[in-house]
């Protein structure tokens, strides 16, 4: 492309592909991999690594002092993500790797295992189908930053280091109290997590090495080396704090497991805000343009801008807004298309609000090429959206908005001259309401990767939770999810 052509106007189809397909990341990943394997035919082998299909499967480390709930954590992450679980006693004990007798052997003469060795076992492990194809959750290792920097020497890269920590008297009340089902393996506890099964109860034994001095012992080591774990792993890592409830502590683990790490590659946001009257769509559009530089495209003010400017399509939308009758698609969607064509949108990217209002739209705004890469549905009670719109008021010397409960005006002249808008009447609220909820299932549907908030709440708390969505990569598994809400729709 010409540089002195700026801004390039890039077809919207293009940009569209590379961020469905993940283009950039695909690269990236690529290019990883042939740095840190070097291999001796990079297109033999990016061509198997293409096939394993494997950038987004889970690679975790869960690490911490003892007693701090890794086995826990891991084997919970395990199920979530349907991925495999490992720890190093599992290697001592698989037979079908090569070192792990002579492991074995070193462990049960030294009480410890060359590093060396670890490695070679768990990069074998690694290999294995399971591993590859659903990714794994690494339990209790590395415990140095020795052995850390000789994992990353063999190429293995976890995304994700989950760190748990506790005080100590919390960690060695744990430790003391500690039981193990010897057949799954759950961990359990005398105080804090009794089995309901008599039958699993009766199995319960005592694991090796938890008395109080080999507790202490243990704990000063993981706390000399924990420092330098975290060096190794500077970018990807989080340290959760354990004394809390075991849910708690998972929770935050797997929302940290499921993010993505920052992307360098080249982002346009195309942002479609869709909620009932009143929920906070055309504030919330202005917010993202007035610190993004998107370009606010209101499509009730297009069509008025059109009707006001006597165009051609103007003369065609005007009798609709006589009516009352919503504008045809193919009409609407001409409107639209012409504004998101316009080099700002292309270049700087788009809040769309106001439109969709149904499935078919939206089917024809995807068919025309212009696709959001971030849906927002932002969800508010009927009768919080009545509150919100028909105590609306405004003063025709001024020009000044008021509102009844939220903003009254003081002076009692002003009072008797305030006039509302016929588009807030309540009877025309409720049929909107009525129209969008109607609508809004199948909307939710199309848009399976959109982000529902709760809009009963401040303003610029829903504007924060926008803004980290645009500016930080969604999660990889969970495409819904609800924002700061409790069943009952409120914080």
């Amino acid at each position: 492309m010409d540089a002195t052509g700026k801004p390039h106007r890039v077809p919207p189809a293009m940009g569209i592909y590379a961020e469905k397909h993940n283009i950039f990341q695909l690269m990236q990943n690529m290019t990883e991999a042939l740095l840190i394997y070097q291999p001796p035919d990079p297109i033999d082998f990016m061509i198997e690594h293409l096939k394993k299909d494997n950038d987004e499967v889970p690679s975790v480390f869960v690490l911490g002092p003892p007693a701090s709930g890794k086995t826990t954590i891991a084997r919970w992450l395990c199920k979530h993500l349907s991925a495999t679980y490992l720890c190093p006693q599992d290697l001592l004990k698989n037979k079908l790797l090569q070192g792990s007798r002579e492991a074995l052997a070193h462990h049960k003469r030294e009480g410890m295992v060359p590093n060396d060795l670890w490695a070679s076992m768990l990069e074998e492990r690694l290999g294995d189908v399971d591993c590859v194809k659903l990714g794994w959750v690494l339990d209790g290792f590395p415990e140095t930053r020795k052995q850390a920097l000789l994992l990353q020497s063999v190429g293995i890269a976890p995304r994700h280091v989950v760190i748990l920590r506790a005080p100590d008297t919390v960690l060695v009340e744990r430790n003391l109290g500690k039981l193990v089902d010897p057949l799954t393996q759950e961990v359990y506890h005398t105080t804090f997590d009794w089995p309901i099964d008599f039958t699993v109860q009766k199995r319960l034994v005592r694991p090796d090495g938890i008395s109080a001095p080999a507790t202490a012992r243990r704990l000063l080591e993981s706390h000399r080396n924990i420092p330098g774990i975290l060096q190794t792993y500077p970018k990807n890592h989080k340290v959760i704090n354990a004394d809390q409830p075991c849910a708690d502590v998972f929770a935050q683990a797997l929302k940290f497991v499921q993010s993505r790490p920052h992307s360098e590659a080249p982002f346009t946001p195309r942002v479609l805000l869709l909620g009932p009257p009143g929920s906070g769509k055309s504030l919330q559009a202005a917010l993202l343009a007035q610190k993004y530089r998107l370009v606010n495209v209101s499509f009730g003010d297009l069509l008025r801008e059109q009707v006001a400017a006597r165009t051609t399509l103007g003369e065609l939308i005007k009798p609709f807004f006589g009516s009352g009758y919503p504008v045809s698609d193919s009409i609407a969607l001409r409107v639209l298309s012409d504004r998101l064509a316009q080099p700002d949108c292309l270049t700087r990217g788009w809040v769309v609000h106001g439109f969709p209002r149904d499935m078919d739209q939206a089917n024809l705004m995807k068919h025309k090429g212009f696709e959001p890469n971030r849906v927002f549905f932002l969800n508010l009670p009927t009768d919080v959206a009545m509150q919100r719109l028909c105590q609306r008021a405004i003063d025709p010397a001024s020009g000044e908005r008021y509102h009844t409960i939220f903003k009254p005006p003081t002076d009692d002249e002003v009072h008797s001259r305030l006039r509302r808008n016929p588009r807030d009447a309540p009877s025309r609220i409720e049929r909107k309401a009525e129209v969008y909820g109607r609508q809004v299932v199948d909307l939710e549907e199309y848009y399976e990767k959109a982000i529902f908030i709760n809009a009963d709440q401040d303003p610029y708390t829903i504007f924060e939770y926008i803004e980290s969505c645009l500016v930080k990569p969604l999660p990889i598994t969970q495409s819904r999810f609800q924002f700061a809400a409790s069943p009952d729709g409120h914080l």
